[in-house]
């Protein structure tokens, strides 16, 4: 790492929080409402992470805006209410935040979830007093796209670009940081493949929450020693 990074991004479903059990539901719930076959849960798990109405694309093989607008929304009448909270955060996520917080970085929340159901999930789970400030999605589509939500990011923090960091479980975190100048690091544990995360080519791969943590601590080790030594 050229510039270590004093801002750190991270995205929400597979990286803070395990969301599957919500989610696979909600898409069940919706399908089902639609008539449509409902898939198990096993073959709906590549849904969590990219825009909804992109899934649905896909599941209802169908780009009728209404139809697809009307899945999100029953999508919604069981998420916003049940389906939010059949969720958990990762072990070791809370002491890895903390650690990251205390080594004196800056953490911003950056998920393609409608920012209204992010800040209840992390309010919920205890994980809010880690992060600075939540950037997510609105209900009407306007950045589910990742680049496009880091770039709204960027600009409303007036952030420089070489000196944050971007860590997320799916190809969608990496691209979208990618797309806009931004360190990436990839997490294993969450919903990405290893082929997809190989093929998106994060900066680095981290393992675990701790591992991650870690290693931004030991920049920041790294950084005083050097400076101490000019």
């Amino acid at each position: 790492m050229t510039v270590t990074p004093t801002t750190v991004l991270f995205d929400l479903d597979g990286t803070l929080t395990d969301p599957k059990e919500g989610i696979t539901r909600s898409i069940q719930f919706a399908l089902k409402e639609l008539g449509h076959k409902v898939p198990d849960t096993a073959s709906l798990l590549w849904c969590i992470g990219p825009p909804l109405k992109e899934s649905f694309r896909r599941l209802l093989r169908s780009n009728d805006d209404v139809l697809l607008n009307k899945a999100v929304a029953l999508y919604r009448q069981r998420f916003g209410v049940t389906g939010i909270f059949e969720n958990t955060p990762y072990p070791e996520i809370i002491p890895a935040l903390n650690t990251i917080r205390l080594a004196g970085f800056r953490l911003l929340l950056a998920t393609s979830k409608p920012t209204v159901y992010a800040r209840r999930i992390l309010e919920r789970f205890q994980l809010a007093l880690f992060f600075d400030r939540v950037y997510g999605s609105e209900f009407d589509g306007t950045r589910t796209d990742k680049g496009d939500l880091i770039a709204h990011l960027i600009e409303s923090e007036h952030l420089h670009v070489e000196t944050a960091l971007m860590v997320g479980d799916r190809e969608h975190d990496i691209l979208g940081a990618k797309k806009n100048g931004i360190h990436t690091a990839a997490v294993s544990y969450g919903y990405g493949t290893h082929e997809e995360l190989q093929r998106a080519r994060p900066d680095w791969i981290f393992h675990s929450p701790m591992e991650l943590a870690n290693f931004l601590t030991d920049q920041v080790k790294n950084d005083a020693l050097t400076s101490s030594a000019l």
